[in-house]
């Protein structure tokens, strides 16, 4: 038997409670793994409050993690029991011991890299991955905004972003993160509950405002940060933990400047098996070339529903991981 967080339904953290269960041997292509780390991500707050809805309950959070193979099943070639690996992505499943997945869903993980600096850094990985090579192919002298600058995500991204050649101004919601978004990396740190932090944007940003801006707050975050992007510029919107987003008036964007918004999804990014492969790959080599994503916190894996609350209460920075 397995011990899961398991929820019968959406509501509070508290809905996750501890549950034993039987995964049983793996089938056709695919692998158990016992978990080490486990990320836990504000997607995983989405779904168990009931803003992304499940088709069925019980149910089982988390999108990703890392471990140990314990069993292959019949056809997987590419891994065998005792390989360390990690990943991201469908089917949701993660927050328990163990865990059945498909084998091409797995990531061989280097010797010389742990499982803590790559479990809980998938999801935020990948999603740095797509808004720097896809959602905009960022390069040297762009200038990127990063809202949430000091959460894991915001860190991640920071960090990138230089390493490829960017200029990044971060916001953070208070002066006690300014610090961490600092340490990340970013050229300029402004604190968004500020009435002119758009305007100072515009001004740090060769006078026009900044290539692509990441909106991963919401609520009404998002109205205000088209007024820090130069003409031709990109914002991102990644979710809304401040809160529903109030309709967004195509005419209106931009006050009359040339911008584009998009919705990217990291789900999706890796639901596509070539830039999963790829994306994947540029991470661990990231990662081993001195990438890095701190951990902001640590629970065991049946303090999930500490975690939720503290994640959802904005008292973390960094990577948030469950540990087995």
């Amino acid at each position: 038997m397995t011990t899961a967080m398991m929820m019968t339904g959406p509501g509070a953290p508290e809905v996750l409670t501890a549950a034993e269960i039987d995964i049983g041997e793996p089938g056709a292509n695919a692998v158990r793994i016992r978990h080490s780390v486990i990320g836990v991500n504000f997607v995983d707050i989405y779904f168990r409050a009931g803003l992304y809805p499940l088709d069925a309950y019980p149910a089982v959070l988390g999108f990703e993690g890392a471990g140990k193979v314990e069993a292959v099943g019949p056809g997987v070639t590419t891994l065998k029991p005792g390989d360390r690996v990690a990943y991201h992505g469908q089917p949701m499943g993660a927050y328990a011991e163990a865990r059945i997945l498909p084998a091409e869903r797995l990531v061989r993980l280097p010797d010389a890299l742990p499982d803590r600096d790559v479990g809980g850094t998938m999801l935020r990985g990948l999603t740095a991955h797509m808004l720097l090579h896809k959602v905009r192919a960022v390069g040297p002298g762009d200038w990127i905004l990063v809202h949430a600058a000091a959460g894991g995500l915001g860190q991640i991204v920071t960090r990138w972003a230089k390493r490829l050649g960017a200029h990044v101004i971060g916001t953070v919601g208070s002066e006690g993160k300014r610090a961490l978004a600092l340490e990340a990396g970013a050229d300029a740190v402004l604190l968004h509950g500020a009435d002119d932090w758009a305007e100072r944007t515009r001004a740090l940003a060769d006078g026009q405002g900044v290539h692509l801006a990441i909106d991963g707050i919401g609520g009404g975050m998002l109205a205000r940060t088209f007024a820090a992007v130069r003409p031709f510029g990109l914002v991102a919107n990644l979710g809304q933990p401040a809160g529903p987003i109030p309709p967004v008036r195509v005419e209106t964007l931009g006050n009359g400047r040339p911008v584009a918004l998009m919705r990217p999804s990291v789900i999706a990014y890796a639901n596509d098996p070539d830039l999963y492969r790829r994306g994947s790959a540029d991470l661990i080599a990231a990662l081993q070339d001195g990438l890095t994503s701190p951990i902001g916190a640590a629970y065991d894996l049946r303090d999930a529903a500490r975690a939720h609350a503290d994640l959802e209460g904005g008292r973390t920075t960094g990577r948030v991981i469950l540990t087995v």
